[in-house]
């Protein structure tokens, strides 16, 4: 069974840092694009960003480069998000997901293969005040 378990969200104020962790399980590591994808009350998932494995380039959404960055550790089964220079806007809950390159109803935005989600966790909310 796929686990994705998600840690690290809590409260912080404006321009702090925060990393998020997730834990993965039940599935090969390092034969999946992961990454993280966040939603926030009343809008739209929007993809943050993922790890492309079969080159690992990472992608990274427009809202969030300059200011977060992702990273795997392959023996820990684990993909984290450094997030710094927070802003309300990034006020969200954050999802880990692993993504498929199959077409499915269950989408982020991104580019193609970090779009498409194969399994995501519960999620974690992250809150920034202002």
């Amino acid at each position: 069974e796929v686990q994705l378990v998600e840690s690290g969200g809590g409260l912080v104020q404006a321009g702090g840092s925060l990393r998020l962790s997730c834990a993965a399980s039940g599935f090969t590591f390092d034969e999946y694009s992961i990454g993280w994808f966040r939603q926030a009350p009343g809008k739209e998932r929007e993809g943050v960003s993922c790890i492309y494995r079969d080159s690992d380039i990472k992608y990274y959404g427009d809202s969030v480069k300059g200011r977060f960055t992702i990273s795997a550790d392959n023996a820990k089964s684990t993909v984290y998000l450094q997030m710094n220079s927070l802003k309300p806007e990034d006020t969200a809950v954050y999802y880990c997901a692993i993504y498929t390159v199959t077409r499915s109803l269950e989408v982020v935005s991104g580019p193609f293969g970090c779009r498409y989600l194969e399994h995501w966790g519960q999620g974690t909310l992250v809150t920034v005040s202002s």
